[in-house]
């Protein structure tokens, strides 16, 4: 047989016993935390069509898994599951009071990861709060993803908080041609905070780019906020509450330790409306969860709703837990032939006791005989 017998498709990953376990274990208690919460799980499929779902989501076309269907549609693997959510929510579940708390559990699929030794298929658990506008529902999910993390027992983590309002509003403060926000956009599209920065420093604005420069830092403290309160721009006024009151929330939870407001954070800018923020734990380089509030969206599908959410990114939630998963312990019965069926009833005795239960015969042995592995 030849070595590409065992090989996969890039990007895709096998889950071995241990790492499927430790899966389930996160997601079962993820499930535990939403639900407690007051979120209810749903699911759906892996394919949808291109048309409605596929041009609605927040990933880009040139990055999903596109095929023909038997119809000759065109549809594709799930890129995200906030477009299939809105879907569902406008159509099976148009008629449920609002406000509505969803979680998942579910693959998603994008071309764009296997590229770098990075994921096509990437496991997320995530909520959606739908049909609630106000910043309670936006700091509801930042605490609720603090909560969660504490109960992966995460390591070290902070949660950083945006506003894509607040950043929009504020570059065009401080550089009102299009061409040059456009490139300040593009470096933090990049993640180029140093390109970013030394962009701001050539503008002739310098009070308005110093304070800009300032919200660059990373502010651990809502009063960092409190200049903004009285800009000269009422978007940049509006989107400042909006931040402080969330924070405000969160300090009611005491949870205003694990927060830090970096301005620079975008998500995406067509899409994201309000508040947004990223997850970061010890060891792991890259966010291991993002969200915030995308109150365009639902509009595409026929009813407009204010809607806010998160997704953990599973991959590389698992990296960070300090979850210790024991080796499964297994009993192995050995039994001669002539008792299989006393072996079998002590099987299911031990069974519905807990325990994983191995058969194995042994004609060398008179009784049936069992112990751990």
């Amino acid at each position: 047989m030849s070595p590409e017998a065992f090989e996969k498709p890039i990007g895709f990953q096998d889950v071995t016993p241990t790492l499927a376990r430790k899966k389930r274990e996160m997601e079962s208690r993820l499930s535990e935390v939403f639900s407690s919460w007051g979120y209810q799980e749903v699911m759906t499929p892996a394919l949808e069509y291109a048309e409605t779902v596929g041009r609605a989501s927040a990933i880009s076309e040139d990055k999903m898994f596109r095929l023909i269907g038997q119809e000759r549609a065109m549809l594709v693997l799930r890129p995200d599951q906030t477009a299939p959510i809105a879907r569902m929510v406008n159509s099976l579940l148009q008629h449920e009071k609002l406000p509505l708390r969803l979680f998942y559990h579910a693959s998603v699929f994008r071309t764009q990861e296997q590229a770098a030794g990075r994921r096509a298929e990437l496991y997320q658990s995530g909520v959606e709060l739908i049909g609630e506008a106000s910043v309670k529902a936006d700091a509801e999910l930042v605490a609720l993803a603090i909560s969660a993390l504490q109960t992966c027992q995460t390591s070290s983590f902070r949660l950083v908080l945006g506003h894509v309002a607040l950043l929009s509003a504020l570059l065009t403060a401080v550089c009102p041609p299009e061409d040059q926000r456009s490139q300040l956009i593009g470096y933090l599209n990049h993640r180029d905070y140093v390109g970013f920065e030394a962009l701001l420093h050539q503008l002739e604005d310098k009070k308005g780019v110093s304070d800009l420069l300032r919200l660059c830092r990373g502010l651990d403290k809502k009063e960092y906020l409190e200049p903004l309160l009285s800009h000269s721009s009422d978007q940049v006024v509006e989107a400042a509450k909006q931040l402080t009151r969330i924070w405000e929330i969160l300090e009611d939870y005491g949870y205003e330790s694990y927060l830090t407001v970096d301005i620079r954070l975008l998500g995406k800018l067509d899409y994201y409306t309000g508040m947004y923020f990223e997850g970061f734990a010890e060891g792991v380089g890259f966010a291991i969860l993002s969200g915030g509030r995308y109150d365009q969206l639902y509009g595409q599908f026929g009813r407009s709703l204010p809607a806010t959410g998160f997704a953990f990114r599973m991959n590389n939630l698992l990296e960070t837990s300090n979850i210790d998963m024991e080796a499964t312990k297994q009993t192995i019965l050995y039994y001669p032939v002539f008792l299989r069926k006393a072996a079998i009833t002590k099987a299911k005795e031990l069974r519905e006791s807990g325990y994983a239960v191995i058969l194995q015969i042994d004609d060398t042995i008179s009784e049936v005989v069992w112990r751990e592995s």
